[in-house]
């Protein structure tokens, strides 16, 4: 991870900030040694680590489990080289107790480093997150060969849409908890100067939200592929939400099957989607897109947050690895009324949500249902994961539909128990 470090404050971001001010002025001075300025801020601290300790004792997240008085004693004076603290870090998880339908993580990171600066409260988190993956002494695989899927067509009779999406995050520049406006600025130009290489099936546009006519906007949301500000306080609590919508847009293809959002809730997310059940030609357009996005921004000399111990870097713990969530709408009237439709999701490694995100109940009989693991296993096993499961509940479904009765399947154990 040090050799990360070094690269991502390495000369070239230097050198740049440098050109945009003019060397050796005395404000050069200052943003080259930031780390100094934060370590001399600590001196201000008045009260101790135990009057400064949250109270937690209402809370039900994974931030709430793992902060004990020790351990926030230990790093609560630690900053990143950016100047983001652990307080900064854990507050969306201090405002949020808890969610009625899923465990939060309860906290965020501010930049690349502040998975190891925060690394005592963040890998006890990302174990209990991740089913046992331990970041200390595992490493995650990345695998973008769409062509090692197997059976990805669904019957279009209960699969109604299918969409693989995932994050990526620009070395270098602050996550949106934390960055500065610059930083966020920086992130749009970057990414749009890439995606304008895009060609053939993936060519398309930018729409920023700042420049956006009523028209443009109207349309996006009728497509639903625009993002909202973020009114959900598990955002706005971590500070994502800031100068809104400054550097904030959407960029997707001419045909609306590969979409990429700028600086919401990570600096980028990417989608691949379209109606019906072919999950397949889905994926492959995600994986070819993907791999042709970062080679553009290479290009650019850019790269992508990622390392062998936690996979690709995102915002939220919970999207670290793949950051990849396969999902279909799947309609499932009698499946969903029997009482082992929960068991059954569980045994196969899967999710429910409503259609309309994770903070909606189910539209009748459609769900969304995506793999639940994210980290440890590849992009490939996780959307195989989806398939199989998926067609395990549509036989479940004609089964009981004949009046025949369904088993609960054997639970899928982790490759990395």
């Amino acid at each position: 991870m040090a050799n990360n470090f070094a690269r991502m404050l390495s000369s070239k971001r230097n050198v740049r900030i440098l050109s945009l001010i003019g060397a050796g002025s005395l404000t050069a001075g200052f943003l080259l040694n930031r780390e100094r300025v934060t370590a001399g801020a600590q001196a201000r601290r008045v009260y101790p680590a135990s009057a400064e300790y949250p109270d937690l004792r209402k809370h039900n997240n994974c931030m709430a489990s793992h902060l004990t008085p020790a351990i926030y004693a230990k790093l609560v004076d630690k900053t990143t080289p950016n100047g983001y603290s652990l307080d900064q870090a854990i507050q969306t998880g201090v405002d949020n107790p808890g969610h009625p339908f899923i465990k939060t993580v309860g906290m965020v990171a501010g930049d690349e480093e502040s998975y190891e600066v925060f690394a005592d409260l963040l890998d006890p988190v990302i174990k209990e997150r991740h089913n046992g993956y331990d970041p200390q002494i595992m490493t995650h695989p990345t695998d973008l060969d769409s062509s090692k899927l197997t059976s990805g067509n669904f019957d279009e009779r209960y699969v109604l849409s299918s969409r693989v999406r995932t994050g990526r995050s620009i070395r270098g520049l602050s996550l949106p908890p934390a960055c500065t406006r610059a930083e966020r600025r920086e992130v749009e130009r970057v990414v749009v100067d890439a995606l304008a290489g895009l060609k053939g099936d993936l060519a398309g546009t930018y729409y920023s939200l700042t420049h956006m006519t009523d028209q443009e906007q109207q349309q996006l949301i009728d497509d639903h592929f625009l993002f909202d500000k973020p009114v959900s306080p598990l955002l706005t609590c971590s500070g994502m939400a800031r100068d809104w919508p400054d550097a904030r847009g959407i960029w997707h293809n001419n045909t609306k099957t590969f979409l990429i959002w700028i600086n919401e809730e990570d600096h980028t997310r990417v989608i691949s989607m379209e109606k019906g059940g072919n999950m397949k030609r889905v994926f492959d357009r995600f994986c070819t897109g993907l791999k042709e996005v970062e080679r553009l921004i290479q290009e650019k000399g850019w790269e992508f947050m990622w390392n062998e111990r936690l996979g690709y870097i995102l915002t939220c713990p919970s999207n670290l690895g793949t950051g990849l969530r396969a999902g279909v709408h799947v309609n499932l009237p009698k499946l969903s009324k029997d009482p082992r439709f929960a068991k059954i999701l569980d045994n196969l490694r899967l999710q429910k949500r409503g259609t309309g995100g994770v903070d909606t109940a189910a539209v009748g009989s459609t769900f969304d249902i995506s793999n639940l693991d994210r980290l440890g296993q590849s992009e490939v096993q996780l959307v195989q994961t989806v398939v199989d499961g998926v067609n395990y509940l549509i036989d479940c479904e004609k089964k009981l539909e004949k009046g025949q009765d369904i088993k609960i399947p054997p639970n899928i154990i982790s490759t990395h128990h």
